[in-house]
Parts: C-alpha cells; sequence; structure tokens
C-alpha cells in the first residue's frame, strides 16, 4: 500500500531548507553590514568645546550619550554637537571634564539601524582638556 501523502514531504522538507538558508543567508549579510559600517567611517574629526551634559542611556544596549556646546564667539547662540561614547574608561574620563572646555576626536558612522549603537552617528574615541583661549 502506498501513502499519498509520501511524496509531499521530500517537498516540504525541501521548501524548509530553502527557507532556513534564506533566512541564514540575510541574518549573514545583515551582521557583515553591520560590521563594515563600524569598521569604516564616513568621516573624523575633532570639535572643542564646553562639556554641557552627558549620561548612559538607553533601555536594552546602555551607551553614554553627551553634548558638548560649540561657542564661536563669547555672546553669540552655541551650537551642540551630540556625540555617542561606547568605552567605559573613555567615559570615566569625559565625566572628570564636566564643564571644562574640552576637544573631542570622532567618527562619524552612518548607516546603523537603530539605536542599540547609540543615539547618534558621532562615536567619539578620545577626549583632551584645552587650556588657554
Amino acid at each position: 500500500m502506498t501513502n499519498p501523502a509520501s511524496p509531499a514531504r521530500p517537498a516540504k522538507h525541501t521548501l524548509l531548507k530553502v527557507c532556513i538558508g534564506v533566512l541564514g543567508g540575510g541574518l549573514v549579510l545583515f551582521a557583515a553590514y553591520i560590521w563594515l559600517a563600524l569598521q569604516y567611517s564616513y568621516s573624523d574629526g575633532e570639535r572643542a568645546g564646553f562639556m554641557q551634559k552627558f549620561s548612559r542611556k538607553g533601555w536594552l544596549c546602555k551607551t553614554w550619550e553627551g553634548e558638548l556646546a560649540l561657542v564661536a564667539m563669547p555672546g553669540s547662540t552655541p551650537e551642540k554637537f551630540y556625540f555617542t561614547v561606547h568605552d567605559d574608561a573613555l567615559a570615566a574620563k569625559i565625566n572628570s571634564q564636566m564643564g571644562q572646555r574640552v576637544a573631542l576626536t570622532y567618527e562619524q558612522h552612518k548607516g546603523l539601524p537603530g539605536n542599540c549603537f547609540g543615539d547618534t552617528e558621532y562615536f567619539v574615541h578620545e577626549s583632551r582638556t584645552v587650556t588657554g583661549p
């Protein structure tokens, strides 16, 4: 006796393998995209101003988010530079510089999905206190 359902089984297994392969391939491509976006920066530079605000934020992914007041001329309205810090040691250093004039070295990474990597696309990797005018 033959079972009419048995010829359909190989097709189900093949469809399941194809779906798993497509999902796995998609995850690999997504991970490769994120890796590339984190390895290569769109721009980099340095900004100097007064450290105004710095806090640890996030529901699941905690990152340090800060605000630097850039003052071009005394009495003018300051422009704000929003940035993200991932390194806890650097975050402690920046916390100690609160209210002082500092220079931040950063890299800009465009195209990162969500806010698990930070609220901004500017990732600071060095901070130093600026003395003088």
